[in-house]
């Protein structure tokens, strides 16, 4: 007992020696991941003799206290802002169009012509008109993903924009063929998804499609028409 009472003593006496003027913060974090190590070391032990109830509840204290827990929450917070942030991009001649699939949000930007380079997001309701009139004369596409734009952006554009002379676009199935490169950006996929990605993908982008949130009928029949010719792609 005295020997142990020695070292004891010996102990305590390098504690106060070496951490006297330690930093309250790395005392603490030090203390933690002894005890949590300790309580690891005494579970291990409670374990092989059968006491399993006590080393799982000491052993569950130890990763608390090693932050084990943190580490795995972390981890899976992590997928789950992997499996967010997913766009979907849509190109016509004259744009290129991007839908955030958390947020709904539209954007793009000008490809060619008078506001080449630009993002729509810079531009007003007058210079996206001026854009419009420039799909109309040779980017048909470009019309029916400018508008789907000006829906979300500016609600009441038409009652104001003088367009009597150029024919709205109706909202057809898109017709043109669809190539895979394109159909994955739309979805946001990457090649080889699996058909239950593909589907997911589509469910997902449908709903910020739907009108109550202020949803394209275009754009929703492209992404219909992304899915068609993905799970087409595993048939051939």
């Amino acid at each position: 007992m005295l020997l142990y009472g020695i070292a004891a003593v010996a102990v305590l006496w390098w504690f106060l020696i070496n951490f006297a003027h330690a930093n309250p913060a790395t005392l603490a974090r030090f203390f933690k991941v002894t005890g949590g190590v300790v309580a690891l070391g005494l579970a291990g032990l409670l374990a092989v003799r059968g006491r399993i109830d006590m080393a799982l509840l000491i052993g569950g204290f130890g990763a608390w206290l090693l932050g084990w827990n943190r580490l795995a929450f972390s981890s899976l917070d992590g997928r789950s802002q992997r499996a967010s942030g997913r766009t979907s991009r849509v190109r016509s001649q004259l744009i290129e169009m991007t839908l955030d699939h958390d947020t709904g949000g539209m954007d793009g930007s000008v490809l060619t012509g008078a506001s080449e380079g630009q993002r729509l997001g810079s531009l007003d309701e007058a210079r996206l008109r001026d854009l419009l009139a420039e799909c109309h004369a040779s980017d048909p596409e470009g019309v029916r993903l400018l508008e789907a734009y000006l829906d979300r952006r500016f609600p009441h554009w038409r009652e104001h924009a003088k367009t009597e002379d150029q024919p709205q676009a109706d909202v057809p199935s898109p017709s043109a063929a669809m190539t895979l490169e394109e159909a994955y950006q739309i979805l946001d996929l990457h090649p080889g998804a699996s058909s239950v990605e593909i589907q997911q993908a589509h469910r997902t982008l449908m709903k910020k499609l739907h009108p109550d949130q202020g949803g394209s009928t275009y754009l929703a029949a492209r992404a219909n028409q992304a899915k068609d010719v993905l799970l087409k792609r595993g048939h051939r």
